[in-house]
């Protein structure tokens, strides 16, 4: 079976000193270098997806008049007002520099619609429109992958998740993800409904 590694989200502002920095965040790039090596001797291709939203994207707690973790509804959706973050073409917007981005074959971009937001690397929030990402691994004959990145809780979850109702199989390499946790146990929460609905959580030194 053809498998990809999916790496969610490694981006400067979810990194320390960004924008809606993930705690220990960028303990995870160490390990996604080490899964893009192994997936790169296997021949398997290696996807990266970035936020990649316009400055006037109204899950911004800003351009919504609201404050940063407050938890609203957004054109019918319920919606955590989040500070600005992964703007198009900034240096925040772009993957961390230690990442070993010579391994990286595909980019999908989400979040580009302002006015919906988009956790999964698959759909917007309200699945109204999908990103590239399955019409490429059907393309690409891919039926597994193996994710990691940020944030446990909402990009990671979401996108496996998605994975898992389209049909993919998908596995959670625990130790390369950290979450938001605006609640504590967040990403605990994350993994166990991540696992009930089929997914496989592993460690890096399980692959």
């Amino acid at each position: 079976m053809k498998k990809a590694l999916l790496l969610v989200d490694l981006q400067n502002d979810f990194c320390l000193n960004g924008a809606l920095a993930v705690h220990d965040g960028d303990a995870v790039i160490d390990i996604a270098n080490q899964a893009m090596q192994l997936f790169h001797q296997r021949g398997w291709p290696i996807i990266a997806t970035l936020d990649w939203h316009p400055a006037n994207h109204k899950s911004f707690a800003t351009n919504s008049g609201a404050q940063p973790g407050e938890i609203g509804t957004l054109n019918g959706l319920t919606q955590v007002w989040w500070p600005i973050h992964c703007v198009q073409n900034t240096s925040g917007a772009s993957l961390h520099p230690r990442l070993e981005q010579q391994y990286i074959s595909k980019h999908i971009y989400k979040g580009q619609d302002p006015e919906i937001d988009s956790y999964s690397a698959f759909f917007d929030n309200g699945k109204r429109s999908a990103t590239e990402l399955n019409q490429w691994l059907d393309s690409e004959n891919i039926q597994h992958l193996t994710i990691l990145g940020l944030a446990t809780d909402y990009c990671v979850k979401f996108t496996v998740l998605d994975a898992l109702e389209l049909g993919y199989q998908a596995d959670v390499i625990a130790d390369g993800c950290r979450g938001v946790n605006l609640a504590a146990d967040d990403s605990e929460k994350a993994f166990h409904e991540m696992a009930s609905k089929g997914a496989k959580i592993v460690q890096l030194h399980d692959l």
